[in-house]
């Protein structure tokens, strides 16, 4: 078999498409190959289109291919283009690389694999490429899979903020969650209503009325706007009992701060460098502290107690029924207010606001851990990436690493 036999081979050509040459040039690390047409008859390649005409110009265009054993393989051809009375010039198709691209569609799958796996900057080592010519890459694989993505809304939705940068700059993220399965549905700049706005918005009443479930945690902006949207979304929210927990958490320490102010004044060390070991959940106490702790959670402290009613919180959600929920709710609410500590009793009266949509767990069993394991991801690419200047290349990179696509070219 000759050289161009072997590459029109590799290449999958068939009429009018054929290899007419392969050179090998030892200088330049590189192998081109080239492609001809033989056809001078085309339609013109838009879809509502198909009127045929001659070739009107060659365009002599070249895109970078899988590389022959060390050498980088570039194929080089010129395309015919077509001047249609409708669309005017238009260049045709060419079966081994989509439009725009000046990557090989085989070329691009390598490069998709290699960026999920490592960082751009290694990629491009690894495909000696540019990093403008990865990004490229990316985003026509990010613009892809969207166009892609089958319309509609999830059943069961997580929204969450995200810090972008430094200082009070965060991204609003929706994520589907389908079982086991977590992706990245809409990310919009901000945290505001308008930020969620713009994701309700892509859809009509109809659309959004199969939505059963939205977990997020009590920030009013994004409460307010999908009660704005959503039909009957006020039996569909789910406060996250993990936030609910945080506001909790945050009361009990309140509780020590005051208190040990209070017994520093007395010459009393009880609570010093005990910070961390109120905020543990009863099962997560480390073993090196255990023994300290046990010597201070049954002294008659005030800490203890906020502590105490924190961990009577956490178990509402281990209750099996909505009834043996709200009743639950009801008893740790009534101990709060009456433990005069007002700390507690501000989280108290705050559930209490909120509680018809803390007990919709119990319908729903959805939670915001899902979202915050992608919150997790998503910090992850930021290490790999040494953070981002460009905030939009942040979302495609959102989108390309975890919002479940379909990325690649096809054949």
């Amino acid at each position: 078999m000759q050289d161009f036999q072997l590459y029109q081979q590799i290449l999958g050509l068939g009429e009018p498409w054929r290899v007419k040459q392969v050179t090998l040039d030892r200088k330049t690390g590189e192998i081109r190959v080239e492609v001809e047409c033989t056809e001078h008859l085309w339609g013109c390649p838009h879809p509502d289109c198909a009127q045929r005409m001659h070739v009107h110009e060659w365009q002599r265009r070249s895109w970078r291919h899988l590389d022959s054993c060390q050498y980088k393989t570039i194929i080089q051809a010129d395309v015919p283009q077509l001047l249609c009375p409708e669309h005017g010039a238009v260049t045709v198709a060419v079966p081994w690389a989509e439009r725009l691209s000046r990557f090989s569609r085989l070329f691009e799958r390598l490069a998709i694999d290699l960026m999920l796996e490592c960082s751009v900057a290694g990629a491009c080592q690894i495909l000696r490429i540019s990093w403008d010519q990865a990004d490229g890459i990316k985003q026509r694989a990010v613009k892809r899979g969207l166009e892609r993505k089958a319309p509609g809304v999830p059943a069961q939705l997580c929204v969450d903020e995200k810090s972008a940068a430094r200082g009070h700059d965060y991204l609003t993220v929706v994520a589907s969650v389908d079982g086991e399965r977590t992706t990245v549905e809409y990310v919009g700049e901000g945290r505001d209503q308008g930020s969620l706005d713009a994701y309700w918005q892509k859809f009509t009443p109809e659309e959004l009325t199969p939505v059963q479930a939205v977990g997020m945690d009590m920030w009013d902006p994004y409460i307010n706007s999908t009660v704005a949207h959503v039909p009957g979304a006020e039996e569909k929210i789910v406060h996250d009992p993990f936030h609910i927990i945080q506001h909790a958490n945050k009361a009990v320490n309140d509780v020590r701060k005051q208190e040990q102010a209070q017994l520093a004044q007395a010459q009393d060390d009880t609570l010093k460098g005990t910070r961390n070991l109120w905020l543990y959940g009863m099962e997560n106490i480390p073993p090196s502290q255990a023994a300290r702790f046990d010597e201070i959670k049954f002294l008659n402290l005030r800490t203890a107690r906020a502590r105490g009613l924190k961990e009577v919180l956490r178990s509402l959600w281990c209750c099996p029924s909505l009834e043996d929920g709200r009743a639950y709710f009801q008893r740790w609410y009534s101990w709060s207010i009456r433990s005069r500590l007002e700390p507690v009793k501000k989280v108290a009266r705050m559930c209490r606001a909120r509680v018809e949509n803390i007990l919709t767990y119990f319908e729903h069993r959805l939670t915001n851990g899902p979202i915050e394991g992608l919150n997790n991801k998503i910090q992850g690419l930021i290490k790999k990436a040494y953070g981002y200047r460009n905030k939009q290349r942040f979302i495609t990179d959102i989108f390309f690493h975890l919002g479940g696509l379909d990325l690649y070219p096809r054949q």
